[in-house]
């Protein structure tokens, strides 16, 4: 439910990326033996060229192959595809950095050659970077539920609501789309989930011949990094939690993933003030009214106006821009400051009638694997509500309280129709263990508010310190944060010191 690359450029309609669908260059990775992890014997790692462009040519690819089903250690394995740039400087290497992307349905395996290489040289002198396509996603035996387009628009996979408040619509697009997963998902689809993600992960270090493992999780990656810091505490080293999402449930009676989409409510009213007050600077060339409070008005009248009478937009998907597309081009623009001229631009293209040219669509391949990848998961992690009556009522609720996004964060998804597999019980997050955790949390990010961030800080208790910063979007380290809380992430992943205490990194504090 992320962009875990930051500075990635969108068109003015923002439609082109997905939190749960990234833009990735995917190597091709060499063939290694199959390893284990823990007590278990390993094979050494076969590290290989990896295939993509503009890659670091350091890059090495190599396979770690894990079992489809932790529960028969024994039965039939996948693969999940690795990569590494060995540390600068020998003489200071401390460890292994792993790097946890965004999603779910997001992968690192090239961010060791992009983001990573925006590291500080004191990290990447003391840490080899890894990066891996958790399984399902990209080279790690790829997904697909073999969607039809028009389920592939994202503002079908994001559960808006019809402009009434209806969900009917909705739950028909659950019950096809459980189907298809559940038909052409094939094992793997059932075996996808954030508890297996932490299992596939230890296997990765073991496969490293790593004792202990650092990691550096961003958004979905930070629940990722916090489940597996709750299966494995004694194999993490220095774990950074970036973006986080509320990993112990607390919205949404202990299951996270519902509570992963109803955070939307809360982080788009804690973001939006900020792109209202931009909009009315003014100096702002793309000033849309007098002041923030016009702005906000202006904005849910436009999309009122929208889901009437709906500008046609030929090549797009859905071939309209309608309230929903406006909405769902709102929420992207809030994970990115950078962004917010794409959407004035948008907005004002939009009060006359108009739609700008039609966004270059984002590679099939990519949206059904991302699209698998992310249901799935969702899914797979908790228990989600069936009747029809439980999603019309709280999206009428929620409707209400937070118009901007109508009801979308809690609608149905085709966790409502999802088949019956065996599943975890969700991992809870505790405060037993090592002290190892270092959070950063933006004061305003539209995905991940700071709310379930202080629920993560609250569960983990002693074994974590939290930077907030004073920033506005998502991803919060080398991304949009500042320069404070970057100096405290930075400072702990090379010399382990972690502020004394919970801080809070103002904007002037640089």
């Amino acid at each position: 439910m992320t962009k875990s690359m930051r500075k990635s450029k969108r068109n003015t309609a923002l439609l082109t990326a997905s939190g749960v669908v990234l833009g990735l260059t995917l190597p091709v990775a060499a063939t290694a033996a199959p390893a284990a992890a823990g007590g278990h014997s390993t094979s050494p790692l076969t590290w290989g060229k990896c295939e993509g462009t503009g890659l670091d040519p350091r890059q090495r690819c190599a396979t770690v192959h894990v079992p489809l089903d932790y529960s028969d250690p024994a039965g039939p394995r996948i693969g999940i595809a690795v990569s590494r740039i060995p540390a600068e400087k020998a003489e200071v290497r401390r460890g292994a950095l792993l790097m946890i992307a965004g999603g779910p349905g997001g992968g690192s395996l090239d961010e060791v050659s992009g983001k990573g290489q925006r590291l500080p040289q004191a990290v990447r002198d003391a840490y080899d970077l890894v990066g891996f396509d958790p399984r399902g996603v990209g080279r790690s035996s790829p997904v697909s539920c073999g969607l039809d387009r028009d389920d592939l628009a994202l503002t079908t996979f994001w559960p808006w609501p019809a402009a009434d408040g209806s969900v009917t619509a909705n739950m028909a697009t659950a019950r096809r789309t459980a189907a298809a997963c559940d038909r052409n998902g094939g094992d793997l689809v059932r075996h996808i989930s954030t508890a297996n993600n932490a299992r596939d992960i230890d296997r990765v270090r073991a496969a490293l011949g790593e004792r202990k493992l650092s990691a550096w999780g961003v958004s979905y990656g930070a629940y990722a990094g916090a489940v597996y810091n709750e299966l494995f505490p004694h194999r993490t080293d220095r774990l950074v939690l970036d973006s986080n999402p509320d990993a112990t449930g607390a919205r949404s009676g202990g299951q996270f993933a519902r509570g992963a989409w109803a955070a939307f409510e809360t982080g788009v009213e804690d973001a939006f003030p900020e792109f209202a007050k931009w909009a009315s600077q003014r100096e702002n060339p793309y000033r849309l009214a007098h002041t923030a409070a016009d702005v906000r008005a202006l904005f849910l009248r436009l999309a009122e106006r929208l889901d009437r009478e709906p500008v046609p937009w030929p090549g797009a998907n859905p071939a309209e821009l309608n309230g929903n597309v406006l909405r769902q081009a709102m929420v992207y623009a809030l994970y990115e400051p950078d962004d917010f001229a794409g959407l004035a631009q948008l907005i004002q293209a939009a009060r006359k009638g108009e739609a700008p040219p039609a966004p270059e669509p984002a590679p099939e391949s990519l949206l059904q694997n991302g699209i698998a990848v992310a249901t799935a998961t969702f899914c797979n992690d908790g228990d989600w509500p069936t009747a029809t009556a439980v999603y019309e009522a709280e999206v009428a609720r929620s409707r209400t309280a937070y118009p901007l996004t109508a009801g979308m964060p809690r609608n149905a998804t085709a966790c409502a129709a999802w088949p019956t597999y065996p599943k975890d019980a969700p991992v809870r997050i505790t405060d037993r263990g090592p002290s190892t955790v270092l959070l950063v949390q933006n004061e305003r990010d539209p995905a991940t508010p700071l709310a379930g961030a202080r629920a993560v800080r609250a569960a983990l208790g002693q074994r974590a310190v939290m930077v907030t910063v004073d920033a506005t979007g998502h991803d919060a380290y080398l991304g949009n944060g500042n320069a404070c809380g970057d100096r405290a992430v930075t400072r702990f992943l090379v010399t382990g010191q972690r502020p004394a205490g919970d801080k809070y990194c103002r904007q002037k504090q640089g």
